[in-house]
């Protein structure tokens, strides 16, 4: 059960943490809590269930990555978990999930590859493809053509940008 300040903690961390030594600390004052008890607070949300991870976005373009391609393949469906986990293993695959299939979109696997360049994914495609024993399903590669803004989920209305920069 969310209390009051468990609310108000939530709606300080859904936009991000501070980019600081001590970004606990940061939203513990902005929620009049010690850096302490929002780390304690965050630890009892997760394990309640109420949050599922945290982690970070990487703004992959400024790093260098140019090319980023979704991979979609047409699994049979009592093979996804098994392909999908496998998949996941690898460093350069930053997403891999299951979504149903389409009328007109026959593809239920889906995975983010990022590169430098489109030469080095679609090598990494090809490594996935002889690991994982893909070559016999339909794919499509469909590569990034701009990038926009990432960010987290968003639960509370009015809160669109960053308070963090």
């Amino acid at each position: 059960m969310l209390d009051s300040r468990d609310q108000h903690l939530l709606e300080c961390i859904q936009l991000g943490l501070p980019v600081c030594s001590r970004p606990y600390a940061e939203i513990g004052k902005q929620c009049e809590m010690s850096e302490a008890e929002v780390i304690a607070r965050l630890r009892s949300l997760k394990q309640q269930g109420l949050i599922k991870r945290m982690g970070v976005i990487v703004k992959h373009q400024q790093l260098g990555y140019r090319a980023n391609a979704m991979v979609v393949w047409d699994i049979p469906d009592e093979r996804v978990a098994q392909l999908g986990g496998h998949i996941s293993r690898f460093p350069f695959v930053t997403l891999c999930y299951q979504r149903p299939r389409q009328a007109e979109w026959p593809y239920n696997l889906y995975c983010m590859i990022h590169g430098k360049d489109r030469a080095v994914v679609l090598l990494q495609l090809e490594q996935l493809n002889q690991a994982c024993g893909l070559a016999d399903f339909d794919r499509q590669v469909l590569f990034s053509r701009r990038c926009f803004k990432q960010r987290g989920a968003v639960y509370r209305r009015g809160a669109t940008d960053s308070p963090h920069g």
